[in-house]
């Protein structure tokens, strides 16, 4: 366990060194931070925090920098975030409120994050099976060939080509099989949906024209089509969160993905928990504010995903 005083020295070294990009020393703690101590005092502190290896002395004459242990040993005991301004705050709500459509939402989160933190911000695209189907469409594309157009409920739309073996791209051809198709898939998820359209490719020899069942059975595809399109990034995956729902993998933490000099904070943004959004930056990063506008962007890009459902 680390002395309560040591630990409050560590916090102090850890934000003089992110702010001032310098190793710190004691006078400089005693100068900017309310210990009421000696400089004597805190070096005592100091050579405690370098026995266990919390802090490191970059040559002899230098002051103290935070090592991977001490960041790690900062972000798991801070407790008092810096707040949103109520601007920025606004500001957020407003730039994704402005979205047109899923993927706008996206480029959007990873630049508002990104502009908010100086780091490079990752977003993964939402979990889409709990979403619904929202519209199907079949559009002609010539003699043989038509347009499967899906439409989720949050603005999704995937497309697909079906070849079909003979000149069926009639209008009233089209309008009956896209309604025989709707009607087993609008409103289900897509879990629902690909099950539906599984059953549907497979009996529809029963009462299809030629054509019907290739046409059917491009549905599945377009689903798969929505899954492979979902942005998903193996680091992000093997994130653990902690009480405060935020996931933070520093600097030899992330050895084995060749980010040894990095550091990572994220946080889920659906309440599922199945996507995620979060910055890369170097050990040195503001993790205070850094956490604080990753959970302050995930909280108003799930209530904008939420009403979009």
């Amino acid at each position: 366990m680390v002395p309560e005083r040591s630990l409050a020295v560590l916090h102090a070294i850890v934000s003089d060194y992110v702010a001032l990009n310098e190793p710190v020393g004691s006078k400089s703690i005693v100068e900017r931070h309310a210990f009421g101590v000696s400089a004597a005092t805190i070096r005592n502190d100091m050579a405690l925090l370098e026995d266990d290896e919390l802090i490191a002395q970059t040559h002899t004459s230098s002051g103290r920098v935070p090592t991977d242990k001490g960041y790690r040993l900062y972000v798991d005991t801070l407790a008092k975030l810096r707040p949103m301004t109520a601007a920025q705050r606004s500001a957020i709500e407003r730039f994704l409120g402005e979205s047109s459509d899923l993927d706008d939402v996206m480029a959007r989160t990873v630049r508002l994050l990104s502009q908010l933190t100086n780091q490079v911000a990752v977003v993964q695209y939402p979990s889409l099976r709990s979403v619904a189907v929202r519209h199907v469409d079949l559009v002609a594309l010539g003699e043989n060939r038509v347009l499967s157009v899906l439409i989720l409920g949050n603005g999704v739309v995937e497309q697909q080509t079906a070849m079909l073996p003979a000149e069926r791209a009639s209008e009233v051809w089209l309008n009956t099989v896209r309604e025989r198709i709707a009607t087993r898939v609008v409103g289900q998820d897509i879990d629902a949906a690909d099950r539906a359209v599984t059953e549907l490719a497979a009996t529809v020899r029963d009462w299809a024209e030629p054509g019907d069942v290739e046409l059917a059975g491009s549905l599945p595809t377009v689903l798969e089509a929505i899954e492979e399109q979902v942005t998903l990034l193996r680091l992000f995956g093997e994130l653990v969160q902690d009480e405060r729902d935020i996931a933070a993998s520093i600097g030899r933490e992330n050895e084995a993905y060749g980010l040894s000099d990095a550091s990572i904070i994220a946080t889920n943004y659906e309440q599922a928990g199945a996507s995620r959004l979060g910055v890369l930056g170097p050990l040195r990063m503001d993790y205070a504010g850094n956490i604080q506008a990753v959970r302050a962007v995930a909280r108003y890009l799930n209530r904008l995903l939420s009403e979009d459902r």
